[in-house]
């Protein structure tokens, strides 16, 4: 269900800040960042804090690699907003071809063995949670996953489970490939929060 204040904003304040930052940007303030400023307590500062942490905070994964999942798991929730969007940033440091390929079929794409085993777990974690099991974390492991790489590929696929499901509930416009872009570019210079 598409809300109006998405649009317009929920306050005069949210309403010339949007329109500010669109006129300064070139472009429409994608929905994602218009929604931080709706209903602060549910998707603001605390939904921001948590995806900067999972997205650009220290990690063995690169910035790409963990867009990269993000996309993946937005392939697999069905969200067109957030395949654009991650996508658009995992190119931003990976071949375009690598990032097509994954979300084509990562079994078959020209990745490492380890990304490969991430998006394995993330996949059970995504598709069919309650089937993940012991086993799965141990198949990731012996694929040669350091527990530390394991529950970053596990924390991107659970605020991007979250995420998208939130994209998709929303109704998100879809930019043009332009325009995620250029949002791709803002992401990474100001980070999720």
């Amino acid at each position: 269900m598409r809300l109006a204040e998405i649009d317009r904003g929920d306050s005069l304040q949210h309403r010339m800040l949007i329109g500010m930052i669109s006129r300064v940007s070139g472009m429409r303030l994608p929905d994602a960042a218009r929604v931080a400023f709706y209903h602060q307590d549910f998707a603001g500062p605390t939904l921001g804090a948590w995806t900067q942490k999972t997205m650009r905070g220290p990690s063995p994964w690169s910035v790409s690699e963990r867009e990269l999942m993000a996309a993946t798991v937005a392939r697999w929730n069905s969200c067109p907003f957030c395949v654009g969007a991650h996508s658009a940033i995992a190119v931003r440091g990976m071949d375009r071809a690598v990032t097509d390929a994954v979300l084509e079929d990562y079994r078959s794409a020209p990745i490492s063995a380890r990304l490969r085993a991430a998006l394995t777990f993330i996949e059970k974690m995504t598709l069919t949670p309650n089937n993940l099991t012991a086993d799965d974390a141990r198949a990731a492991f012996a694929a040669g996953l350091s527990v530390e790489e394991l529950d970053d590929a596990a924390a991107v696929a659970a605020v991007f489970n979250i995420i998208t499901r939130y994209a998709n509930a929303l109704d998100f416009e879809i930019p043009t490939d332009e325009e995620f872009d250029k949002a791709a570019g803002m992401l990474l210079r100001r980070g999720y929060s």
